[in-house]
């Protein structure tokens, strides 16, 4: 059975109707036929969301035990039992509850999918993992379920349910989200009206940049050449020169204009020499153009306006922005120039803006051959030069005769002009005509193709023989030129390719979508195998076009060692080009081995950290746990000594003391267990509105009477926290630093809020941290200066940190005023916090 296809109904915030959406999807699938049920959706008491649940097969959910309360989660295994055909699961970010096959509800759809269960979910847009710095800054909620965005991107289908933020205010003023007294609450903070415009907008823009990729690989799949003008694409032919910086920002201010624009700088390497491209130039402008958030490419085309138009269609650009030509006013003899051919070739679906600049005609030297040495117009200029030239010259000499000598000097003229318009041949048929001419017209006897003067003979044959030494010597020149000037655009764009994989900035599919463009070729494949006999894999494609699944099958392939390949598809390239697509054959192995490197690097470093803190509990367990251990066996061992007669003291003593010693061995176990469910990811808070004054007081159950003082308003607002962890987080907060401080110097702690958050702040006189350990201080097992061993295992401030963090808050440490070490415990108010809705309806649209 094939794998399941995935539909996510995507909102900007909750309430704007996700649910609904989705339960509507399935009662119109039911009508249809299709076998659908409910693996879990939560309507919290809504009559309207209630009410689209009949009519629908719920599967029962499944029960677990969490700190006293009993909560439901869906019943993955029963789900899999029934095997349905579509199966509708709320909220795809959500995080199960410990006890649960997998820590996220996105992995029980994964498996539901593997299994060939179609998928209906929701999902708000400030659930996806890379927006959350993004959502934190707008809304100031740091959102603590998530989902990789990877999972979303991969769904089938992406429907955005959209609303107006006017409607959704509208609505849960109705009371249609929110209870009637969190009402005021949720429109003053996370409800805001600039809130909801800058998620829609944030909505609207992930799902633009999906379907994007959706039509781009429609495109590629179905051969699609035109350019659909689907969001404004401009790109930016660069030359190198001087003027590409204007360009760039012309370009850029030309896609802010358009929602979703993006801007494509390329500069087109060629062999003809007719770029005089500046490699520090080029360096400073790609650098330019990723700041303004574009992609800079590199192309090679023999003829730069077809290639710049084929980039751009191959991209689905709508507008080409080029400069001025920088030539002078007589080089236009040579040609129209590429910005005009580029407009004269565009077609109506480019729009191509010539822009003007300060290097507008300060000339951009001499143009030089073109094509394979000199290209066809110039040799058929040539050609009519060697053979019509002279038989003009010899009919106007006829009118007017010079001399033999000049005669002989003109003709020669006419040679080195069609050697400089059309290489060699052109040349040698130029002389050779020439002195037949020479022969016929000026050489006694006139008119006959003998000569009777031997002087003239030998004039006739150096004639011919400076014709086609100057020939040469233009031909070869020609040569050169192109052959330096074609090793200086591979110079340009190797430079460029190892610059991007010695920076790291270049992941293998980018580098093989950077051959396919750089080869004008349809795809580009890096194929490997183990050995001789294993069949071929596919480590990275690019590209459209058939799948290559041998290097035999391929239009080019170049080796990579033993057991790897270069293929690309589309077109034969000439001998010359494999030269630089070895190079990039070699970096594109490079690129897969410095990527393996770094995914057993990031093994390696996880075993080693998983190491480290196993020779750290080791070493607790061997030490700081065997010596509370050691106390309490040894007073046990003294009470039950028949040869000794103890007095109530003494009992009293031995007794305090095993209490003294159980005390420490279960905040040390505590810590221990603690920080093994941080480092494993299973805390799970339970947050709700929390009294600081209540909480902290019970903190301090661990610590010397009278050594920590006091100073908690009652007046202060409710935190958004979890009871149990504030308490823990306080008490080893607390307990360090009581440790700490000088023996008649009390602990303070002082709480006070400030704007949307409480501060705690536990206030020592100790020795102090230097800066730069007091972030080293929260890492597990760590002990600052000469801490002895009985001080404790060096988790309770990383035990801590993690609460905190866990609760949405932060811990940081900082100076106390006159000496000492300050922690800070910043929690959000209870106010800032809106817990995330499961919204009904309102008249005019039914709710998710």
């Amino acid at each position: 059975m094939g794998r399941g296809m995935l539909r996510i109904h995507l909102g900007a915030a909750p309430g704007v109707g996700k649910t609904y959406a989705m339960l509507s999807e399935a009662h119109r699938r039911v009508e249809r036929g299709t076998d659908c049920v409910v693996a879990f959706v939560e309507h919290h008491g809504r009559p309207r969301t209630e009410a689209l649940l009949h009519g629908l097969e719920q599967i029962p959910r499944r029960e677990l035990e969490h700190r006293g309360a009993v909560l439901s989660e869906m019943d993955l295994d029963a789900v899999l039992a029934r095997r349905p055909r579509v199966a509708l699961v709320d909220d795809l970010a959500h995080t199960n509850v410990p006890g649960s096959r997998n820590a996220k509800r996105w992995q029980d759809v994964e498996e539901l999918l593997a299994a060939g269960v179609d998928v209906l979910s929701t999902v708000n847009i400030q659930h996806l993992e890379s927006l959350g710095d993004v959502v934190e800054s707008i809304t100031g909620v740091r959102q603590r379920e998530t989902v990789p965005d990877e999972v979303v991107r991969r769904a089938d289908q992406i429907e955005l349910v959209d609303m107006a933020p006017e409607a959704l205010r509208r609505r849960i003023a109705h009371g249609n989200v929110y209870q009637p007294d969190k009402v005021d609450a949720a429109l003053s903070n996370y409800f805001r009206l600039g809130n909801l415009t800058a998620l829609r907008e944030l909505a609207l823009l992930w799902v633009a940049d999906r379907v994007d990729a959706h039509l781009q690989r429609y495109r590629s799949e179905h051969q699609v050449s035109a350019i659909w003008g689907s969001r404004e694409r401009i790109v930016v032919g660069l030359t190198g020169g001087p003027e590409g910086r204007t360009l760039i920002r012309r370009a850029a201010r030309l896609a802010e204009k358009g929602a979703g624009g993006e801007v494509l700088a390329a500069h087109v390497a060629r062999g003809d020499g007719l770029t005089a491209a500046s490699p520090e130039e080029l360096a400073e402008q790609r650098i330019l153009v990723e700041d303004l958030g574009g992609t800079f490419h590199h192309v090679v085309g023999d003829d730069v306006p077809a290639a710049l138009l084929a980039f751009a269609r191959g991209a689905n650009a709508t507008q080409i922005v080029l400069g001025s030509s920088r030539r002078k006013a007589w080089q236009y003899v040579f040609g129209p120039g590429v910005g005009a051919t580029v407009a004269r070739d565009s077609g109506p679906d480019l729009d191509v803006h010539i822009v003007t600049h300060e290097e507008i005609a300060k000339g951009r030297g001499l143009p030089v051959a073109r094509g394979a040495r000199l290209g066809r117009s110039r040799t058929a200029a040539g050609w009519a030069v060697g053979l019509a030239g002279p038989a003009l010259l010899a009919v106007l000499l006829s009118a007017v005769d010079p001399g033999f000598a000049n005669n002989m000097l003109l003709f020669l003229a006419l040679t080195v002009a069609a050697a400089l318009a059309g290489g060699l041949w052109p040349a040698l048929a130029s002389a050779v005509a020439g002195s037949l001419l020479l022969n016929y017209f000026h050489t006694p006897p006139l008119h006959t193709w003998t000569v009777s003067d031997p002087r003239n003979i030998v004039a006739i044959v150096v004639f011919v023989a400076v014709g086609a030494a100057v020939a040469s010597v233009v031909d070869l020149a020609a040569r050169r030129t192109q052959q330096a000037a074609r090793l200086r655009a591979e110079s340009e764009i190797l430079s460029h390719l190892a610059g991007n994989v010695l920076r790291g900035e270049t992941g293998l599919e980018d580098l093989l979508e950077r051959v396919r463009e750089t080869f004008g070729t349809e795809s580009a494949a890096l194929l490997e195998r183990a050995d001789d006999v294993q069949p071929w894999t596919c480590a990275g494609r690019a590209g459209r076009g058939r799948t290559v699944e041998r290097p035999e099958d391929a239009d080019v392939d170049v080796p990579v060692g033993d057991h790897m390949a270069l293929a690309l598809t589309g077109r034969v390239l000439p001998a010359e080009d494999r030269r630089v697509l070895a190079a990039f054959a070699a970096q594109a192995a490079v690129v897969l081995d410095r990527r393996r490197l770094r995914e057993e690097a990031d093994r390696a470093r996880a075993l080693a950290e998983g190491n480290r803190i196993r020779t750290a509990l080791l070493a607790a367990v061997s030490h700081d746990l065997r010596t509370p251990l050691a106390g309490i066996k040894a007073a046990v061992s003294s009470l039950r000594s028949e040869d000794v007669d103890w007095s109530p003291q003494d009992t009293a003593e031995l007794l305090a003391s095993i209490e003294e010693g159980a005390d420490r061995l279960d905040h040390l176990v505590g810590n221990l267990l603690d920080m093994s469910r941080l480092q494993t990811g299973t805390v799970t808070p339970l947050i709700r509105e929390t009294d600081v004054d209540e909480v902290v007081p019970m903190a301090l159950g661990g610590v010397p009477e009278g050594s920590v003082a006091l100073d908690v308003p009652e007046a202060l607002p409710m935190v958004a926290a979890d009871p149990g962890l504030l308490e823990r987080a306080m008490a080893n907060v607390v307990e360090n630093a009581v440790k700490y401080s000088p023996p008649g110097v009390p602990v303070l702690v002082a709480a006070s809020a400030l704007a949307d958050r409480v501060e705690v702040r536990v206030v020592d006189r100790g020795p102090g941290v230097p800066d730069e350990a007091k972030d080293r201080i929260f890492e597990p097992f760590q002990r600052h200066g000469d801490a002895p061993r009985g001080a404790g295992v060096g988790l309770g401030l990383a035990v801590a940190r993690g609460f905190a963090e866990a609760m949405g808050g932060t811990l940081a440490a900082e100076d106390t005023p006159g000496g000492g070490l300050t922690m800070t415990l910043t929690l959000r108010a209870a106010a800032a916090e809106c817990p995330e809705p499961v919204p009904a309806a309102e008249p005019e649209r039914q709710p998710s």
